[in-house]
């Protein structure tokens, strides 16, 4: 997936996946995935998906600094 925000865009196929984390199982309508990404040149992003009754009922790219990466890693 690809998204630009504040004129830099994220990919998720030019980039390094740092850490993924599921909720639930396939077909789950409340499961969702979570994958944390580092561009080439560091800025980080999180890739979220999920099923319909999910926090992440579309697919979406969200921007993150280094210090909620850590959170969001040690979570």
């Amino acid at each position: 997936m690809k998204k630009v925000i504040c004129k830099v865009e994220y990919d998720t196929e030019a980039s390094e996946l740092i850490q993924k984390k599921t909720s639930g199982v396939p077909g789950d309508p409340a499961g969702y995935e979570e994958s944390l990404y580092k561009t080439a040149d560091g800025k980080l992003f999180l890739y979220v998906n999920g099923g319909p009754e999910s926090p992440y009922t579309e697919e979406g790219i969200k921007r993150m600094s280094a210090a909620k990466a850590e959170e969001w890693k040690n979570a």
